[in-house]
């Protein structure tokens, strides 16, 4: 078999942009790269001299899709540093606000971005066609969401109510409760997400993951919770930088996070998949009957893995849609307003970190902190910058395990393989392009 080169210029349907090269040798996978190019935005840089009130609203301009992940990481942050703590309804609200977030980015992805790919549509648009009913079904998901994040946040997107220690402002018990029937219907839609997506054609493509997510002691991890792994990892957040250690390399704009010590070269797996391997026990009943149905069976522990085929997170989005909507309707009947909008938050010089869990996987932040309440260093670790040298790994395997397929079904498969992990790469427009030619024609990157 003559060498090839597998070029995808511009990725699709995805957030931002970013590009894959793919080099073949013979038959066997040489090298997989996956260039994420959107040119870098300095936030962290951005941060330095502010104060520290202000990185809240700052860090949700990083993303569109999912900014209240950004403003809970900086907040609890901030709130570590200063040794202040968030309880009761204001944390409740937090939580409430987090589930209006997880449903709208799942629902944005399962329906308009991930579910062409197993249909066979080259869009949403062209999906709607001939699925009208599913696509509203759910682009009313996403509005529900939307609903939810104005009311907590002051607007669906870059939300400007939140702050250290709470809120500028709390609703009242009267002004969420017209949001409880509208998420009735949408625990139905989920339920009816999860059923869909479970009908879906997979690829058999299945293998060991370290899996890495939040653990709380009681609850399915937003906010809060140890960092732990399927393979013992077990710390403290406060520890992240001692575990995990960010590479740049000369083809991407974005750093690669890997483990330390790890043998395989430090990959590992957040998101979705690694949330529901790791805490299946922690959702609740109606959620973890909608997994049974769909054929994810329940853990055996820690150590176990329930699912180890990223092309079926798109069924434990859905399911992670219903877990959303049932929490927040419980958020919403036990709510009673609290007495302020924030606790007092006096800065003081200290370091603080956090990690929370974007729709997408854990976000780190941590900040150092001078007397004066200015930043004087930020750290920033998104998600996909944590999934990227696994993304990479899972791109090897596959085009291995199919080498032997058309030149438009590996394009579209290795397309498929990349949005199972649905990266946030930026808010930009996505295009895309497809060459394979002889290793000799291999573009510079």
């Amino acid at each position: 078999m003559a060498d090839k080169t597998i070029k995808i210029d511009a990725l699709a349907r995805v957030e931002g942009e970013g590009a894959l090269y793919i080099t073949m040798k013979g038959d066997r996978v040489d090298e997989v790269r996956l260039r994420l190019y959107d040119p870098p935005r300095f936030f962290e840089s951005l941060l330095r001299g502010r104060h520290c009130t202000e990185a809240p609203d700052i860090t949700a301009r990083i993303c569109g899709i999912c900014p209240v992940a950004y403003q809970m990481s900086a907040v609890h942050a901030m709130e570590r540093a200063f040794g202040v703590q968030v309880t009761g309804p204001l944390r409740a609200l937090r939580r409430l606000l987090y589930c209006g977030e997880w449903l709208e980015s799942h629902a944005l992805h399962v329906y308009l971005l991930h579910a062409p790919d197993f249909l066979g549509y080259e869009s949403a648009i062209e999906m709607a066609k001939e699925h009208r009913e599913t696509v509203e079904r759910g682009l009313q998901l996403k509005k529900t969401a939307n609903e939810l994040i104005t009311l907590l946040g002051g607007r669906a997107v870059h939300p400007i109510n939140v702050r250290v220690g709470g809120f500028y402002r709390v609703p009242s018990k009267t002004e969420l409760s017209p949001l409880a029937e509208r998420l009735r219907w949408a625990r139905e839609a989920a339920l009816e997400t999860v059923r869909w997506v479970a009908a879906f054609p997979f690829p058999e493509f299945e293998r060991e993951y370290e899996f890495v997510a939040l653990r709380h002691p009681d609850e399915y991890p937003f906010n809060e919770g140890r960092l732990v792994s399927n393979r013992g990892l077990d710390i403290d957040i406060g520890a992240f930088e001692t575990m995990v250690i960010e590479e740049q390399v000369p083809y991407s704009n974005a750093l690669q996070a890997r483990l330390r010590g790890r043998q395989n070269g430090g990959a590992y797996f957040v998101g979705p998949l690694a949330r529901y391997n790791l805490n299946f026990d922690r959702l609740s009943p109606l959620a973890q009957e909608a997994a049974r149905a769909a054929g994810l069976s329940p853990p055996d522990g820690l150590a176990e893995s329930i699912c180890r085929n990223p092309f079926k997170s798109i069924i434990v989005r859905s399911v992670e849609m219903v877990y959303a909507c049932d929490e927040a309707l419980r958020l919403i009947d036990d709510y009673e307003p609290p007495e302020t909008p924030a606790v007092e938050v006096r800065p003081v010089a200290a370091t603080g970190s956090a990690c929370t869990e974007a729709p997408r996987g854990i976000l780190y932040h941590r900040y150092d902190i001078g007397g004066d309440g200015l930043i004087r260093t930020a750290v920033i670790v998104p998600p996909t910058s944590q999934n990227q040298r696994m993304i990479e790994d899972d791109l090897r395997r596959f085009v291995q395990q199919h080498v032997k397929l058309s030149k438009e079904a590996l394009t579209r498969r290795c397309e498929q393989a990349i949005r199972n992990y649905d990266p946030c790469i930026s808010c930009a427009t996505h295009f895309l392009t497809l060459h394979i030619g002889s290793d000799g024609e291999r573009a510079a990157v």
